[in-house]
């Protein structure tokens, strides 16, 4: 069946390629007969023939022996379609082009069945960087990879993994103080590639591990250049690690403790000093939100009560600060153990992406905070006239 599939197909002047389904399986319970299979496949014709861990059971020093077995016994170029049941579709792949197989198959963000396929994002970049072999056409191209897993994942309505290999937003993310500091001083000891290669860009993230090198290699992005042993450095740290014991999580909102961080070196400007909402929902589906931020009153009327108070306070702050609108945002919001809300709120435009979080009792109250700093974080980008995209926070 084989033989007269693939050489009817060649006498109609198709190039075949031929994947052997189950081929690891099949051949450690009988590896004379899938050998007999592949051979077959290539005697009418294949040009390429692929072994599949369809099962996605194999461990790497298995497939290693095994290709390299094929690999000996046949002319044709091996190909390789791993899944991930085990965990190591990528491991497999590349310990599969180690023992000589030269062409690949895989998924953009290993999307597949059960747990996926080889995740291409990462094979790429491996083959490319650690095994030395040309993938595309030009390694200017592999810096599209991180836009291209984005664009898979927005397609797919999937939420990006923000620790995947190479292209997730902490791939090169450096928290502790020590790694920060030793970063800085030699990128190698903690980014085994150059991100940028790959269309990513390395992050510091204020937290309770970090010390001054987080705070002060972030603030250097923005142009200001502040001695770690500056006692307003102590007093940002503080600030920020008293909140982290509230709920706070800055690795998701790093634009909340930048915020901290400008105001106490005085970038803060002419801020909010007071606002106060009220929201009224009925039985009806009606909700309507009343905002005051600064004496300037903004009201929305609609469904969603978050919605309405979000609407509501938009419009009032931009009007505070003159804040254009094409703003964008989302929220996401969860319930920590002692009852606490956390908001997280992600704003973003043609420009810049960041994002805010506050911590309270009180939904509203937490969606309030949240929105007013992450409007007064870009009204001080503005005065700052800080328009880049990299600058080692979320976006």
């Amino acid at each position: 069946m084989i033989y007269d599939t693939i050489d009817y197909l060649r006498k109609h002047g198709i190039e075949v390629i031929f994947d052997a389904e189950h081929f690891f399986q099949g051949f450690k319970e009988d590896s004379e007969y899938a050998m007999n299979v592949i051979r077959v496949a290539e005697e009418a014709g294949a040009r390429v023939l692929v072994l599949a861990d369809t099962n996605g059971g194999m461990m790497p020093w298995e497939v290693y022996d095994i290709v390299k077995n094929v690999v000996k016994n046949v002319n044709s170029v091996v190909g390789l379609h791993m899944h991930n049941d085990s965990g190591c579709a990528v491991a497999n792949t590349l310990i599969g082009v180690y023992a000589g197989a030269r062409h690949v198959q895989g998924t953009i963000n290993g999307i597949g069945e059960r747990t996926g396929n080889a995740d291409l994002t990462q094979v790429i970049p491996s083959i490319r960087f650690k095994l030395g072999f040309r993938v595309l056409k030009n390694d200017e191209n592999l810096k599209k990879l991180r836009d291209v897993s984005n664009l898979v994942y927005k397609i797919t309505n999937t939420l990006p993994n923000p620790y995947q290999p190479y292209v997730g937003e902490f791939a090169f993310a450096h928290k502790g103080g020590v790694h920060v500091d030793a970063v800085l001083k030699n990128p190698k000891a903690y980014e085994h590639i150059d991100p940028e290669v790959v269309g990513n860009s390395r992050k510091f993230i204020i937290s309770e591990l970090g010390g001054a090198a987080n705070i002060v290699a972030i603030l250097k992005d923005f142009g200001i250049n502040v001695d770690k042993k500056d006692d307003r450095i102590k007093r940002i740290i503080a600030k920020i690690k008293n909140l982290e014991k509230q709920g706070y999580t800055f690795d998701k909102a790093a634009a909340s403790a930048v915020l901290i961080a400008l105001k106490e070196l005085g970038y803060g400007g002419n801020g909010v000093n007071k606002f106060s909402w009220t929201v009224f929902s009925s039985s009806m589906g009606v909700s309507v939100a009343v905002v005051d931020v600064d004496n300037i009153v903004s009201k929305d009327v609609g469904i969603d009560p978050v919605n309405a108070l979000v609407n509501a306070l938009l419009d009032s702050v931009k009007r505070a600060y003159s804040i254009d609108n094409d703003l964008k945002i989302s929220i996401e919001i969860s319930l920590l153990q002692d009852k606490m809300f956390r908001v997280t709120i992600s704003f973003n435009n043609k420009y810049l992406s960041w994002s805010t979080q506050a911590v309270s009792l009180n939904i509203f109250d937490a969606i309030a905070k949240a929105v007013i700093d992450g409007l007064e974080y870009y009204n001080i980008l503005k005065s700052m006239k800080f328009n880049n995209k990299t600058f080692g926070l979320r976006g």
